[in-house]
C-alpha cells in the first residue's frame, strides 16, 4: 500500500441506549445518508421486540446482543491458491470482522423478510436470531459448515 492504513473513527455512542454498537448498526442500516430515518426504523425495531419478547427479564437490546452474538461466525473460508488449484482454506476471524459480518447478515435477512415495514421486519429477525433460528442463523450455520468440510486444507494457511 502505498498510503499508510486510515485511522478508524469513535463512533458516539447512540442517544436511546448509549451504545456504540447500536450505531455501527445504525449506520450499516441507513441508507442515502438518512441516518435519523435508520435510527427511527432501529428503535421502532426494539419496540416491537419489547411488546414480543417471551423473556420477561430481559430487555430489547439484550435480546438484539444475544440474536447478534448468535449470527456471529467463528470461521469462514478464503480462497487461495495453490499450484494452479483454487482451494477454499478455512481460517478463523478477527473480532471486529465477526460483528460486521453478524450486523451486515442479520440487516441483509431482515430486508428480505415479508413484513410490511422494515422495523417489523428488523424485529422479527432479532428474535428469530435470539432464538436461534432465523436466515442469518442459518448463514452462519452454512459458513461453519463450509469450513469443516474444507479443514482438510488448513495446511495451506498464510
Amino acid at each position: 500500500m502505498r498510503k499508510r492504513r486510515a485511522k478508524k473513527r469513535v463512533l458516539l455512542p447512540d442517544p436511546r441506549f448509549n451504545d456504540q454498537l447500536v450505531t455501527r448498526f445504525v449506520n450499516n442500516l441507513m441508507w442515502d445518508g438518512k441516518k435519523s430515518v435508520a435510527f427511527k426504523v432501529f428503535y421502532d425495531a426494539m419496540d416491537i421486540v419489547e411488546q414480543k419478547k417471551e423473556d420477561s427479564e430481559k430487555t430489547s437490546l439484550e435480546i438484539w446482543k444475544d440474536g447478534l452474538s448468535n449470527v456471529m461466525p467463528h470461521v469462514e473460508v478464503r480462497s487461495r491458491r495453490v499450484g494452479g488449484a483454487t482451494f477454499q482454506i478455512p481460517m478463523q476471524i478477527r473480532p471486529d470482522r465477526k460483528v460486521s459480518m453478524a450486523i451486515k447478515w442479520m440487516i441483509l435477512y431482515a430486508r428480505k423478510r415479508n413484513e410490511k415495514t422494515m422495523a417489523q421486519r428488523l424485529a422479527a429477525e432479532v428474535l428469530a436470531a435470539a432464538k436461534e433460528e432465523g436466515a442469518a442463523v442459518k448463514k452462519r450455520v452454512d459458513t461453519h459448515k463450509m469450513a469443516e468440510a474444507n479443514k482438510a486444507f488448513s495446511h495451506f494457511r498464510f
